[in-house]
């Protein structure tokens, strides 16, 4: 596992390209999420394994809004939440035609879209391709809000972490519009000191 920031990535092009080929944790404009190229299955099952979530559907952060219109299923109604975009909105959606790996959502025939407002948007559109976001931590886990949250057998099996600090913020509130009504989910944050009795709970069973 490799931790870079934004002036790596930023001086260094050729780290676009390893992102590609990685499993990685990257920041939002919500919270930390990790993912990879949404359209590689092997990666995909990597991040599986890395969040031990073996059916739960993930999202994606697509490179452009064009990408909606082209393979999900629009009208009016989902126009006026696109236009939303970027912003901490999941937006779900029917799909026409798949653009991404078949174990994204292997139970449905709907996906989850992102578009963050946040700078390392800018390298998703250089990558050119959908990446998985969903928030990094193990599932059932709170989230992961700075580097000491991390789970360390998540560490094991992550290539880079793209890290710009502590992130304070809710994860993205969640719009399905792939139903006849539109249902809006909004998620809080965990509560942090739940957060450290579980991590001192956890230290004391491996001691015991």
């Amino acid at each position: 596992m490799k931790v870079i920031n934004k002036d790596e990535l930023k001086h260094n092009p050729k780290l676009v390209d390893e992102l590609k080929k990685s499993v990685f944790v990257y920041p939002t404009d919500t919270i930390y999420g990790i993912g990879c190229d949404a359209t590689n299955e092997k990666l995909i099952e990597r991040v599986r394994q890395a969040k031990k979530s073996y059916e739960q559907p993930f999202s994606i952060i697509i490179p452009n809004k064009n990408m909606i219109y082209e393979h999900c299923v629009t009208n009016d109604k989902t126009r006026e939440w696109v236009d939303k975009l970027p912003g901490p909105y999941t937006l779900i959606f029917n799909v026409k035609k798949k653009f991404f790996g078949e174990n994204i959502n292997p139970q449905g025939n709907t996906i989850g879209i992102r578009i963050p407002n946040h700078w390392f948007y800018h390298y998703v559109k250089k990558m050119k391709v959908p990446i998985v976001t969903t928030s990094a931590n193990i599932a059932g886990q709170d989230f992961m809000t700075c580097l000491e949250d991390l789970d360390d057998e998540m560490k094991k099996k992550i290539d880079y972490i793209i890290y710009e600090g502590p992130i304070k913020g809710n994860p993205s509130t969640i719009v399905n519009l792939a139903k006849e009504k539109v249902e809006i989910k909004e998620r809080s944050k965990p509560v942090k000191g739940l957060r450290i009795i579980k991590k001192l709970f956890s230290r004391k069973i491996k001691k015991s």
